[in-house]
């Protein structure tokens, strides 16, 4: 890349309202066209917002086994007692800071997927989170994404490049794609495209471009016809995006939503489903995890944040129509193992719950409780493949043939209505 082209991109990185990066398909026209948003009279498109908890929560003090005799001798600084759980049944409940969650699987719209993972599951946070971003336990080497796999079977005809969309930093590698990159934003103001194609290919475009023909612009003129219709697309990238700023400034939550990460993030999800522009899948993170020292406390708090922030934005799309169209999926890397350690921790494990809300699903438990006692290596064992509940959302919600996606047919769940 020359010097002027870092430059460039350096100058267009700070512009006021917020590109700060441009990579895979960077072509101005399908790209103000796709932001341009539906009308207001097109129904809501059936949508998917994947909620991420990285560093590996502790299942046993989510979906808490409080009659189990194992839990108790396993457990002392993070045990929970029946008095500290919002009771499923008379084995389990769920976290005492979960009461929103609790009340969204009472009314029938929560489903709790317990014992989830693979085979030979992997403790490293990275590799982990490669194969439940991709759908394979070879991880990256495998190919795109899970999500950007979907992307090109469910929607490879549809011409815009805001199907998938992710709030904050660190894209993950599920929504990578060579045929639909996806959008990142920090927040609606701050956006860029991502995927394997970087601006050097927007470079390589631009100057096959600028050989047939000139750059619309005067402002654009100049010696390198590359460098010029380059800076044609960053400008139009720029301008819009203005799409998502509406979005975000015109709209008007439902319900108070609270003031943390994952709260504000869900709350931008909300604002751009009702801007309608045609986003099918979202995916956010939330971090703090790793709870090997001191969990009890730090836990509780995660607990508490996760469930006001998941119960705001349901509360909030139930009063809408595009409720019924919308699911979460929350989702850890790898669960805890099942004795504390010394740290009034615990450490990296293997299986552990999943969620899926929504209005559509059809709540309950699924999947097999893992043994507390039939351990793998002191881990809970898997026995509900994550990819049974991913193929279960591709196949039933978005009507796509879900081996198309991960490669083969998993088991699949009744989780929707």
């Amino acid at each position: 890349m020359t010097r002027a082209m870092q430059q460039l991109l350096a100058r267009r990185q700070v512009l006021a309202g917020g590109l700060y990066g441009l990579g895979g398909m960077s072509l101005a026209t399908p790209l103000a066209k796709g932001l341009q948003g539906l009308s207001d009279e097109t129904p809501f498109p059936r949508s998917l917002v994947l909620v991420q908890l990285s560093g590996g929560n502790d299942g046993l003090s989510t979906i808490v086994p409080f009659a189990d005799d194992s839990y108790a001798a396993a457990r002392q600084a993070t045990r929970l007692m029946k008095g500290d759980v919002l009771p499923l049944d008379d084995y389990r409940g769920m976290h005492h800071n979960l009461k929103g969650l609790h009340r969204h699987y009472e009314e029938g719209h929560m489903a709790i997927i317990e014992g989830v993972g693979y085979e030979e599951m992997i403790r490293s946070h990275f590799r982990a989170l490669e194969v439940w971003h991709t759908g394979r336990r070879a991880g990256r080497i495998s190919g795109e994404g899970w999500v950007g796999q979907l992307a090109q079977a469910a929607w490879d005809t549809e011409d815009h490049p805001n199907l998938v969309v992710h709030l904050g930093g660190e894209v993950p590698y599920s929504v990578y794609s060579t045929h639909h990159p996806s959008a990142a934003l920090q927040a609606p103001t701050v956006y860029k495209w991502f995927g394997k194609q970087q601006v050097e290919l927007a470079y390589g475009m631009g100057a096959a471009r600028a050989d047939s023909k000139k750059p619309a612009e005067p402002k654009h003129a100049g010696r390198d016809k590359a460098l010029a219709s380059l800076r044609s697309v960053l400008d139009d990238a720029h301008d819009s995006s203005a799409s998502i700023r509406k979005a975000a400034a015109l709209y008007r939550e439902r319900v108070e939503y609270p003031r943390n990460r994952l709260g504000g993030g869900l709350r931008d999800v909300a604002a751009l489903i009702h801007g309608r522009l045609g986003t099918r899948v979202f995916s956010l993170k939330m971090k703090g995890f790793d709870t090997h020292a001191g969990q009890r406390g730090s836990h509780d708090s995660l607990m508490e944040s996760l469930d006001t922030a998941l119960s705001a934005f349901m509360d909030d799309l139930s009063k809408s129509p595009a409720g019924r169209d919308t699911l979460v999926l929350v989702f850890s890397e790898f669960g805890r193992r099942v004795k504390e350690n010394g740290s009034k921790g615990t450490d990296h494990g293997k299986a552990g719950p999943m969620f899926l809300l929504g209005s559509s699903v059809k709540g309950g438990l699924y999947g097999k409780h893992p043994s507390l006692e039939d351990l793998d290596a002191g881990d809970l064992a898997s026995t509900t493949d994550f990819r049974s509940v991913y193929g279960s959302i591709i196949e039933h919600w978005f009507k796509t043939p879900h081996e198309v996606v991960l490669g083969k047919k998993y088991p699949l769940l009744p989780l929707l209505g």
